[in-house]
């Protein structure tokens, strides 16, 4: 299994900015969980954003209302789309797999497979 993230950069305090992440080696109807998560410098990594199998969407409190995920199963692609971007949104985002029912979504410790990550950079 291989997670390819890209779309990262950096972008003024409101704008917007679309990740994506390729999933290989496996589909999302047969991953349990695929998820967004971020890391500052610093900091720990911590929980963005999650998509089950079945299609329900969580996503975390400080990006709830700002960031949306969506998903082509065609082109086996997550997308991240965040909207009025803060500077403490500024990290490393990577998107993670977990193929197998169990954990909790919000728990790095939950997901098996992790792409390389993309920085996004947010300035005031």
């Amino acid at each position: 299994v291989q997670l390819q993230a890209s779309g990262g950069g950096a972008v003024q305090a409101g704008g917007s900015l679309r990740l994506s992440c390729v999933l290989s080696g496996r589909t999302f109807s047969s991953s349990s969980l695929v998820a967004w998560f971020r890391q500052a410098p610093g900091k720990d990594r911590e929980f963005v954003a999650a998509t089950r199998r079945s299609g329900m969407m969580y996503y975390g409190t400080s990006v709830k209302d700002r960031f949306a995920l969506s998903r082509d199963n065609a082109k086996n692609t997550l997308y991240l789309q965040m909207n009025s971007l803060k500077p403490e949104d500024t990290a490393v985002y990577y998107c993670a797999c977990r193929p197998y029912t169990g954990g909790d979504y919000y728990e790095v410790e939950s997901y098996d497979y992790w792409g390389q990550g993309t920085q996004v950079t947010v300035s005031s």
